[in-house]
């Protein structure tokens, strides 16, 4: 079945459900004029209609023109401020569109909602500059988009930033103030890390048009792909810290499939705990530096994120996860050294599950990549038992867009993670031979008031694997908190998860610290 096809069957089914509405709407005495206005269910209506449909991947055939756009071409096509769409009833969001071409070949649809009525956005050529960019023929008006986004006046009244963005497959983003693009987030992940990995699609949106002054504004998406169709609705609040809920509804199309919810994707090249790759001036590159969990036990789980050489997939078990997000606790300048890319300001994205999501597991994906272009990094929560067909599965859940989370973890923080196998010269104690030493700071909650008597605070490292050596404690004035050092023994071929904590007492005073260990 092509995709048009498919998109007149739908369009029949949804028809004839109007046809019904409109029958009970005139015998209740409603006026049979009145079209019902436009809400989530209509998603939810097209998305389950769509999982009855066999699924085509293949995309619209583009004109030529915009087939061969190469990247320079394609990004020399901005769309015109002064054709923004959203502003005329004094709304403070303004809707751009991405034209089409390079790698965005898949055309998308947009619809403005306006008193419960959705108009889709025509094609037209006058609503872009093309810059150098030269297109032979005129485009159809049907010819679609790449994808939207939207402005707001985050960091200036008078000014009107990108604040959210959907462009490719179900990829989006969002920022709060004072923050640069670098993490996204995506609808839904189905196979991350495997060879087997689908990318689904947002294939139309449905933009409201707030109130004048509203400071909040709602999307509507269709997302569809070989394994599932969804609903979805996005209510951005943007801000200091820019506020997303999210609300799906999911239709599987086969049984037996690893979907990852609430799929955040970020890059780390190089960083603190990871010089593997050398030969750049910059002393780290990531967008992320680190994943954050808040288990359902209460636990709080700090996992440094690194370049493998090879894949690697990692696995928290858990029961109504509280929260987790990917991090980016480093904000020196210092550390980066990249006056253009501004790593430092690199938002991190916490996301909260609305209500309890049972039995399933953390999965972190973590590629090999050779250079900071690469999306390399994964995360979503994977249900235990995967949602199967002809059963909508619903969940819901906030991500925060965020500069500083560390109000998130009650006690102290991992700040810096080192790990080396040779003499630790700025070390008080030789790293015992034939171990790994890793380096950690824990700074924040009470340990500024330990480290003044380390003799109080206890590490408390576990391994699966392997042996402990040693460990010890030194105080660290530069963070105000205390620098654990442990000796880790592998054998050849061992790896581990290497586990580090502090505590007094009974108390833990940090969040634990997580790791995994390999010895060639």
């Amino acid at each position: 079945m092509t995709d048009l096809t498919r998109r007149t069957l739908v369009s029949c089914l949804l028809a004839a459900g109007a046809s019904a509405a409109s029958h009970a709407s005139a015998q209740s005495g409603q006026s049979a004029d009145a079209p019902p206005k436009f809400n989530f269910e209509d998603v939810v209506r097209r998305a389950r209609d769509l999982a009855t449909a066999p699924y085509d991947p293949t995309p619209p055939e583009l004109p030529e023109a915009l087939s061969k756009l190469d990247f320079d071409a394609w990004r020399d096509i901005r769309f015109r401020p002064d054709k923004a769409f959203l502003g005329a009833n004094g709304s403070l969001f303004r809707l751009q569109l991405f034209h089409l071409g390079h790698l965005f070949k898949r055309p998308v649809i947009v619809n403005t909602i306006r008193d419960g009525i959705p108009t889709p956005i025509p094609y037209a050529a006058n609503i872009f500059d093309y810059g150098r960019t030269k297109l032979e023929k005129p485009l159809p008006v049907n010819v679609g988009f790449a994808g939207f986004r939207l402005h707001y006046p985050l960091n200036d009244p008078k000014v009107f930033d990108e604040v959210i963005a959907f462009l490719g497959a179900s990829y989006f983003r969002f920022l709060g103030r004072n923050q640069r693009y670098g993490i996204s987030a995506r609808g839904l992940a189905v196979g991350a890390g495997t060879d087997a990995e689908e990318f689904p699609f947002f294939r139309e949106f449905w933009v409201e048009t707030p109130e004048p002054n509203a400071m909040r504004i709602s999307i509507y998406a269709l997302l569809d792909g070989q394994s599932a169709t969804a609903a979805y609705r996005f209510d951005l609040q943007p801000g200091n810290e820019s506020l997303l809920d999210v609300s799906v509804t999911l239709f599987p199309r086969q049984s037996g499939t690893k979907f990852g919810l609430a799929p955040l994707t970020s890059m780390f090249f190089i960083g603190e705990n990871d010089h593997r790759v050398l030969g750049d001036f910059r002393p780290e590159l990531h967008d992320s530096d680190g994943l954050l969990i808040h288990s359902g036990t209460g636990e709080w789980i700090w996992r440094p994120l690194h370049n493998p050489a090879q894949p690697q997939i990692s696995a928290f078990l858990d029961h109504d996860i509280h929260g987790f997000g990917l991090l980016q606790r480093d904000r020196d300048f210092d550390h980066y050294q990249d006056l253009d890319l501004a790593y430092e300001s690199r938002p991190s994205y916490w996301v909260e599950p609305r209500e309890n999501w049972g039995d399933g597991h953390i999965e972190l994906v973590e590629l090999p990549t050779q250079d900071e272009s690469n999306d390399n990094i994964v995360v979503s929560w994977v249900p235990k038992d995967s949602p199967e067909p002809g059963k909508p599965f619903t969940f819901s859940y906030r991500i925060i867009s965020s500069l500083n989370l560390a109000r998130l973890s009650p006690n102290g923080r991992t700040v810096n993670t080192y790990q080396t196998t040779g003499q630790a010269l700025g070390s008080p104690e030789p790293v015992t031979p034939g171990t790994r030493r890793f380096l950690i700071d824990f700074a924040g909650g009470d340990l500024a008031y330990y480290a003044q008597d380390p003799a109080l605070v206890e590490v408390v490292p576990t391994t699966t694997q392997g042996k402990i050596v040693r460990s010890f404690l030194v105080p660290n004035s530069h963070t105000q908190g205390l620098r654990a050092a442990i000796d880790l023994q592998l054998d050849s071929g061992q790896s581990t998860d290497l586990r580090v904590f502090l505590r007094t007492g009974t108390r833990a005073l940090t969040e634990t610290w997580t790791f995994p260990c390999r010895c060639e």
